[in-house]
């Protein structure tokens, strides 16, 4: 009978050997279905001195250092283990089910964007207001008026348009006339009328103080009509005579809506025009006929600056459409 060599450290290499069989069935035991969430038990590892069968005549060598003895010193890292993950999910609490608590809604909970709180058509503007010239350095003109508007759709309107004019000399008049000896040739303006058409195509809203909206919007104006200018001499024994204008207009104009029947406008408005002023000779015509057939014309841009408030009727009105 051949004897068997014995080393010290063979058992501990057959215990190794057992453990990684042992590893080996439990992955062949998962993946057969899962059936049993434990693993097979590793075999019991042999006593010291105690050999398996058909271990006779193997030899395991196990690492050694250089003077012949086995290293001790490296530790084995512990194994991941695939059972307490396995049972960590199976514990895991599950969702419970129970009867779905409703919200009650309403309208009133959903905002949207705010409607028009204000609406024009078929309603009639009754506008009055006031306004000043911009752009003339001698003369300035102060103005009284109103309007009559009436609403086609919302917003496209005809309207009919009334001033009352009166005058104040501005400072460059005086000094003109004391520094050049001579007088400024200026004509007043008495009145005016016209037919306009009112166009809005722009609208908005804006919150003061976060507590109150405010609607807006801005239209133009353009129009034909007609008024009438006076010649102011420059010497009192002179007659003046008046001039019949004809007189297209343009603007722009911006109105808030403070109720349902109430707004504030302001804007600006060119009155453009042909004007006929006192000849430069007026000693050689003395009469008003004869100064006005020899009178020097100009062309006129009279800017004003208008600020008024209008008044809609009805006072009210509904929505036809949905909201």
């Amino acid at each position: 009978m051949k004897p068997i060599r014995m080393r010290t450290t063979s058992h501990r290499a057959r215990s190794l050997l057992i453990v990684a069989l042992g590893v080996a069935l439990t992955s062949t035991s998962f993946a057969q279905g899962k059936k049993d969430n434990k693993a097979p038990a590793p075999a019991p590892a042999p006593a010291a001195g105690e050999q398996k069968a058909g271990d006779e005549g193997i030899e395991i060598d196990e690492p050694k250092t250089d003077d012949g003895t086995i290293d001790m010193e490296e530790e084995e890292k512990p194994q991941a283990s695939l059972e307490a993950d396995l049972n960590a999910t199976e514990t895991t609490t599950a969702v419970k089910a129970g009867p779905v608590k409703k919200t009650p809604l309403s309208w009133k909970d959903i905002l949207v964007v705010v409607r028009k709180p204000f609406l024009k058509v078929r309603r009639t503007e009754l506008n009055p207001f006031t306004s000043v010239s911009m752009n003339d350095n001698m003369i300035r003109h102060y103005s009284i008026g109103g309007e009559f508007a009436y609403y086609l759709t919302d917003v496209l309107a005809v309207g009919v348009e009334g001033q009352y004019y009166v005058h104040a000399f501005n400072e460059p008049f005086d000094l003109v006339a004391r520094q050049a000896r001579r007088l400024p040739t200026v004509n007043q303006y008495n009145w005016s009328a016209s037919l306009n058409f009112h166009y809005v195509p722009v609208y908005g809203k804006f919150a003061v103080l976060d507590r109150k909206l405010i609607a807006w919007e801005v239209f133009f104006t353009a129009g034909i009509g007609a008024g009438q200018s006076e010649v102011i001499p420059r010497d009192t024994k002179y007659p003046g005579f008046t001039n019949i204008l004809i007189q297209p207009n343009v603007g722009a104009s911006m109105r808030f809506f403070l109720a349902k029947w109430l707004t504030v406008n302001l804007g600006i408005r060119d009155y453009m025009f042909i004007d006929k002023f006192e000849p430069t000779d007026r000693a050689m015509y003395t009469s008003a006929s004869a100064a006005k057939d020899n009178a020097d014309s100009a062309f006129i841009n009279n800017v004003m600056f208008q600020l008024g408030v209008s008044f809609w009727l009805p006072t009210t009105f509904e929505y036809t459409t949905f909201r």
